[in-house]
């Protein structure tokens, strides 16, 4: 996250996130109660094929390896039923439509917010493992973007990670890569 560059191209991926992958949007518990309580605010930013998929699915779904996802359309490889194409083809979140448009205050799942870094629980649960991964093909504009303009992925995720773990601790990873930086010149 420290020496890789990473900003999103969407003009290039399409968003294609929110529909390659082997199951929807992975979930956290405390996000299940969100998504519940919100979905009646963000329905008009929905296609009636994902309002069909969500009273037939549920708002999520339990997989068997990711645990709580959102659900997709048909199969667990195609779009997120949360997601819907606009007129340029690139994939555009309910949740974060109808954020930016100022209906709801939460703006998508932590997984999405994070992408295309991972998080999973340690072995024990006690802690996160954090890991960069992007995808190879879907993301090689995005590395090449971040490249160009010199952006490391921690700083394209200050939001996300800010969200997810607290302004210290992106603080201290600011630190840390900026000593990094530092040391390699």
């Amino acid at each position: 996250m420290v020496e890789k560059q990473f900003v999103c191209d969407l003009a290039k991926c399409k968003g294609g996130c929110c529909e390659e992958g082997d199951a929807g949007a992975p979930l956290d518990e405390n996000e299940l109660d969100t998504v519940m309580v919100l979905y009646e605010k963000i329905k008009s930013y929905l296609t009636q094929a994902s309002i069909a998929e969500i009273e037939k699915k549920g708002k999520y779904v339990y997989h068997k390896e990711f645990g709580w996802v959102t659900p997709t359309l048909g199969n667990d490889k195609e779009i997120c039923v949360y997601g819907s194409r606009d007129e340029k083809g690139i994939i555009k979140c309910a949740f974060e439509q109808a954020y930016y448009d100022g209906v709801i205050g939460w703006k998508k799942p932590i997984s999405c917010h994070l992408f295309p870094v991972i998080t999973k629980k340690g072995k024990h649960g006690d802690y996160d493992r954090v890991n960069y991964e992007p995808r190879e093909r879907l993301c090689k504009p995005a590395c090449s973007l971040g490249k160009k303009l010199e952006v490391p992925v921690y700083e394209f995720l200050k939001e996300a990670l800010i969200r997810k773990y607290g302004e210290d601790f992106y603080n201290a990873l600011d630190k840390m890569a900026n000593l990094r930086t530092k040391e390699k010149k």
